[in-house]
């Protein structure tokens, strides 16, 4: 089960954060020569014993798991699974003591807090020692009892959720009712493969789900609309054959359910790869499209993983969505959407380079996740955005945002830090926006320059902070930051020092 990263991304204390002055370059420890994430699948897969029982599996007690906590001999549990995590130890990009962590115990809040996206069941697969002797359940079933799905309620914490449907001779229609208001697009995913409906209604840190598989043949083609005052979400589905259904389909696992969304297992649908555009000397946009029969818009500051298998092994990562330019698609189609991401191709980068070399032109791609939420925007005054690098992805959403749709914001200003100009990320797009649009200023930052060079340098720091960002009388303002982790962390602790509060603040994973 793959789950969602927090905003604290690694943890502040993980040695995969390095010092500031290393803030431009991507950040892990250093590993011995052949201790690679690809020597790690080699390894893995060369038929040694890397449990220590020669192959079979076994029920752990809490007693047994707690004998097993030292550096030669180290167990873990994540959600319910117990692994031997000891051959591991030279392999992880986050040391030896992130491991420690966790030796003897049941490492899975430790494990979220820094690496939920890592498809850690497929990374430790040979390291499986068994299940531990108590399993728990955390799902929430819904109040419906019917044996037929005619229409169910959820009541989590006196939140209510729940769901109907009705029909005509050609089409079959679902309605969900959030009973509040909710976004007029992005928070409904649906997925229809072989007659199943996945339909995920997203709120906030929330996720509500019917699972069904459908009483007949139906089109490919979903429509869904939004009420977002009301909170009402339909979804209607051509029939292949007209007539009358006695009732909706069979429920199937977590149908009608309202679980936390980090508790939601990751779900990926099938996407294929149209198109790969040129940015810069290593950055490009590639161009994904969704299967038929999926509606999903990933909301802004939101991303998606994205997961593939390199030499028989799944790995995933993370990447946020931008729009086709930084207008913004110009005839967006509520059902139709194509992703667009933006990604640095990096020369050691395993899962970067397989993705620019793709040959078989699909990938599974998740649905939207991330804390990001628009709302605390929606009585700012000014706002500050401060991106290293490619942390640039998500502010591009939230630039046409703020300059496009939400008049209440007066002031947007970007600092864009990167080694030369040469690595600007949509520098023709962000100055013609800045010519263009007095609502929105930048400034370009460079710690490589070129003699030539007349703008900004260096690396962020508290005068510059002091220089760029200010708190007019009456104003409310907003910081976003995005970049490497020590970036991150460097930053967010300086606005913190200027007497920005956590409720005026957001980190986007990088």
């Amino acid at each position: 089960m793959l789950n969602i990263p927090t905003q604290s991304f690694p943890a502040p204390s993980s040695q995969q954060r390095v010092s500031p002055s290393g803030q431009s370059g991507r950040n892990k420890v250093a590993l011995k020569p052949g201790h690679s994430l690809m020597d790690w699948i080699r390894f893995s897969k060369s038929g040694k014993d890397l449990t220590g029982l020669r192959g079979r599996l076994i029920e752990v007690t809490q007693e047994e798991l707690q004998k097993h906590n030292t550096r030669e001999d180290c167990w873990t549990c994540i959600r319910g699974m117990v692994y031997n995590v000891t051959p591991y130890m030279d392999y992880h990009p986050g040391g030896e003591e992130e491991l420690m962590k966790a030796a003897g115990i049941d490492g899975t809040d430790l494990f979220d807090q820094v690496h939920r996206w890592v498809n850690y069941e497929s990374m430790l697969k040979e390291c499986l020692v068994g299940r531990m002797a108590t399993k728990i359940t955390t799902a929430v079933k819904g109040t419906n009892t019917h044996t037929q799905p005619e229409s169910g309620w959820v009541e989590i914490s006196l939140i209510l959720i729940g769901y109907d449907w009705f029909q005509t001779d050609g089409t079959v229609h679902l309605v969900v009712y959030a009973k509040r208001k909710i976004p007029s697009s992005g928070c409904t995913v649906v997925d229809l493969v072989a007659g199943v409906l996945r339909l995920e209604v997203l709120l906030g840190k929330m996720s509500y789900m019917l699972h069904l598989r459908l009483a007949d043949e139906v089109e490919t083609h979903i429509s869904v609309h939004t009420a977002s005052s009301v909170g009402k979400i339909q979804v209607s589905i051509r029939k292949q054959a007209k007539g009358k259904w006695p009732s909706l389909g069979e429920p199937l696992e977590f149908h009608n359910t309202f679980l936390r969304k980090k508790d939601r297992a990751v779900y990926y649908r099938d996407c294929v790869l149209l198109s790969k555009t040129e940015v810069n000397h290593n950055t490009y946009v590639f161009r994904l499209q969704v299967p038929h029969g999926t509606v999903m818009h990933v909301p802004v500051g939101k991303h998606v993983y994205l997961k593939t298998f390199i030499q028989g092994t799944e790995v995933v990562r993370p990447y946020t969505p931008v729009d086709q330019n930084l207008a913004g698609a110009s005839n967006h189609c509520s059902q139709v959407s194509d992703l667009y991401l933006m990604i640095k191709v990096y020369p050691d980068g395993m899962f970067t380079q397989h993705l620019n070399n793709l040959h078989v032109d699909h990938i599974s791609v998740s649905g939207p996740e991330g804390t990001f939420s628009i709302r605390p925007l929606c009585d700012v005054t000014h706002l500050y955005l401060l991106a290293a690098g490619t942390g640039f992805t998500p502010m591009a959403r939230v630039i046409r945002l703020a300059v496009q749709e939400m008049d209440t914001i007066r002031e947007t200003k970007l600092l864009f830090f990167n080694r030369r100009e040469e690595d600007i990320l949509w520098r023709g797009e962000l100055d013609e926006l800045a010519a263009n649009n007095g609502r929105f200023q930048l400034e370009y930052v460079l710690s490589e320059p070129c003699e030539s060079w007349t703008g900004r340098r260096g690396r962020v720091d508290e005068s510059m902070l002091q220089d760029f960002l200010s708190k007019p009388d009456a104003s409310k303002c907003f910081v976003c930051v995005c970049g490497p982790p020590a970036f991150t962390e460097l930053t967010m602790g300086l606005l913190k020092q200027q007497g920005f509060s956590d409720k005026e603040l957001h980190a986007f994973q990088s």
